[in-house]
């Protein structure tokens, strides 16, 4: 490193108007004393992404196993960042599965994404399920950062109600849960996140300083450009780089936010709901949502992030792909040509959305790396195949290095009717919050490193 040699509590944050603006990894911002020898390396983060109503395993299963495999239809987005994904194949929810509780598959498909508990079929205040595995992680973890973990969504749910079956809306809702009967709530919209990142913690005072700014027409940046120049002063050649790019990065997402906000004020012909502040189009919504993320983790402002790209049994339509017709309709295609292409086309449609989220995090320094080489980010479905509404072989991916512990560029095969849960015992591990169990599990999946 050039320049001083100094370090700065993990803490420190840019101050002005009600803002607290977090500072992305610096290689002179670090809690160690003075006679420590080395700088400790970069924390690793875990996120995890749910999407609705399964997928056409065909064109989502590669043929081949290893390096190598051949992208099929639904992941070819991910082309770029091949060598970043791992797919695995074989993994199974159980406690997705009626046994003997009847219909309501897509609210259990949701509910046990991250718990692998069986719910209660209720549609009252006595929802039970269980503790999800990132809650795991943010009681080991969410000490050391301003946010014990972030709860994303692109599709506000409702808490109260019959949404599948006799099954609680609270299941379909949501994929986080803190405790058996506790769901914890996602933020749907942007700008919300972005000022809850960003604000300095009293919600009174960031809402009155946020109207402040917004008649006086200015950035967050403008607020804190004074304490940014004294930073810089003491930072060497490479860090004041990064954080050169750090701020122009939080000003871009800044101005488009702030470009969601002024378009939520037009009125579409949508069949579904468009809250305030939230943009029309999905996609840049999602893009919106990955870039809060990115940023959380990139300034060590939680850990742990969970995000429901839609609820169970969402019904969107994505007239953005040229398919008008809701999603969950479609994905009861009784293997319909028609019907099966256009879910084809909403699966390609999500992976592409989580490429943009990859490639972020792959141009995102982290130390000596980049954000995604210290992540372990899993994807996929409570659900496999829409159509039938089954829980086994279903769609997930890792993506990231997790810090050296995971080997991605390959395609996996895991025993059939292997828990999830037995994945998330392996990532725990990883993330260094080991535990006994977790939901249904019966072990670890082995093969993520070789």
């Amino acid at each position: 490193m050039t320049g001083r040699s100094l370090c700065f509590s993990r803490r420190h944050a840019l101050q002005g108007l009600g803002v607290s603006l977090a500072l992305p990894w610096l290689e002179s911002v670090c809690p160690v004393t003075r006679a420590a020898k080395v700088p400790p390396t970069p924390p690793q983060r875990i996120g995890f992404i749910f999407v609705p109503n399964g997928v056409h395993l065909p064109d989502w299963t590669p043929q081949t196993e290893g390096f190598g495999f051949e992208l099929p239809y639904i992941l070819a987005p991910l082309s770029a960042v091949q060598d970043d994904v791992l797919v695995i194949s074989g993994l199974t929810h159980d406690k997705g599965r009626a046994n003997g509780d009847g219909p309501g598959d897509h609210a259990r498909s949701a509910s046990v994404f991250l718990t692998g508990a069986q719910p209660r079929k209720t549609d009252g205040s006595n929802i039970r399920s269980g503790v999800s595995v990132d809650q795991v992680a943010a009681q080991a973890a969410g000490q050391a950062t301003r946010f014990s973990s972030l709860e994303l969504g692109c599709e506000q749910g409702r808490t109260a109600g019959n949404c599948d079956s006799g099954y609680s809306c609270a299941y379909s809702s949501n994929i986080a849960w803190s405790s058996e009967s506790t769901p914890v709530g996602k933020e749907t919209n942007p700008r919300f996140v972005f000022d809850r990142l960003f604000g300095n913690g009293n919600s009174k005072a960031t809402s009155d300083n946020q109207q402040r700014r917004d008649v006086l027409k200015k950035s967050i940046l403008d607020f804190v450009a004074e304490d940014a120049r004294r930073l810089q002063k003491q930072l060497g050649t490479n860090d004041r780089r990064k954080l050169e790019e750090y701020l122009n990065g939080v000003r871009e997402v800044e101005r488009r936010v702030e470009d969601a906000a002024d378009q939520s004020e037009i009125v579409f012909d949508l069949d579904y709901p468009v809250p305030s502040g939230i943009p029309n189009d999905y996609g840049e919504h999602i893009r919106l949502m990955c870039d809060m993320m990115v940023l959380a983790f990139q300034t060590d402002s939680t850990r742990i992030a969970t995000f429901m790209f839609a609820n169970a049994a969402s019904n969107r339509s994505y007239r953005q792909i040229e398919v008008p017709d809701g999603h969950h309709d479609l994905s009861h295609h009784g293997e319909d040509a028609t019907k099966l292409a256009k879910i084809r086309l909403i699966n390609r449609f999500h992976i592409d959305q989580l490429r943009y989220l990859l490639q972020k995090m792959k141009a995102t320094p982290d130390g000596d790396e980049n954000l995604l080489d210290n992540t372990t980010l899993c994807y996929g479905s409570g659900i496999s195949d829409g159509n039938r509404h089954n829980n086994e072989n279903l769609p997930i991916l890792i993506a990231g290095h997790g810090g050296g512990t995971v080997d991605p560029g390959r395609h996996i095969r895991v025993p059939a009717e292997t828990p999830v849960c037995n994945l998330f015992m392996s990532i725990l591990d990883r993330f260094g919050a080991p535990v006994d169990f977790i939901g249904d599990s019966t072990g670890k999946v082995s093969g993520l490193q070789i």
